[in-house]
């Protein structure tokens, strides 16, 4: 990975656009981010038609008994990616079972532990049984993603101060929700703008619609990049 911490959230399923995109931005964003939704379109190839070369948040969120999750680490392991993303709710069993697979693939990514989902408020919490608050929940998944041996979290800006309080240095934060100053918040209910999330100890930041949908997605890459100097 390079300097930048930031990794561009490619939400489209068009390969073109998505490798147009990839090119405009190389050298000005840490990495490129691909979903679920792209690869249940394009598969592995079209990862490889995209990132090339580029360093690849690949964000699956697998989440299914440990062999299953084991097996799918082991098959994604030749793309390459920097890292990728593991539903802490799956439990210990399924964490460490992924682990085990990354250590013994030749391209290891950055295992992540997804907490709590930035679309989820606290009234939507409740109705799916999550108890207490979204900073707790965030709190006990990824102490629990900590003990299973990931590498790191996925959480809201608006955990990291707690998370990092409670996980120490040496666990990746890795943040969406992110967006410049006065820019609107679309479906993520929790945000903070890219400085405040790496003052309050973000290690990486995902940022998607403010740099794609830009008029001039290079332009507004570099502002990003400005603001973090």
């Amino acid at each position: 990975m390079n300097d930048s911490p930031v990794f561009c959230a490619l939400d489209t399923t068009d390969v073109e656009a998505a490798a147009r995109l990839a090119g405009t931005l190389a050298g000005l964003v840490g990495g490129v981010k691909l979903g679920l939704e792209f690869f249940a379109a394009h598969g592995p190839g079209g990862i490889r038609r995209v990132a090339k070369g580029m360093p690849l948040f690949l964000d699956l969120k697998l989440h299914d008994i440990p062999n299953t999750v084991a097996g799918a680490v082991r098959a994604l392991a030749p793309l390459g990616a920097a890292m990728t993303t593991i539903h802490a709710s799956g439990g210990m069993a399924m964490m460490r079972a992924a682990r085990e697979a990354a250590d013994r693939s030749p391209a290891r990514p950055l295992l992540l532990g997804v907490t709590i989902l930035t679309s989820l408020d606290g009234a939507e919490m409740k109705r799916v049984g999550i108890a207490g608050s979204a900073a707790d929940a965030a709190k006990r998944l990824a102490a629990l993603a900590q003990e299973s041996g990931l590498d790191g979290a996925v959480c809201s800006p608006h955990e990291v101060t707690a998370l990092r309080a409670q996980c120490g240095p040496g666990f990746k934060l890795v943040v969406p929700g992110i967006r410049p100053a006065g820019a609107a918040s679309d479906d993520q209910r929790r945000i903070m703008t890219a400085k405040e999330a790496l003052a309050a100890g973000a290690d990486y930041l995902v940022i998607g619609r403010p740099i794609t949908g830009a008029a001039d997605p290079a332009a507004a890459a570099r502002t990003i990049a400005e603001e973090l100097r």
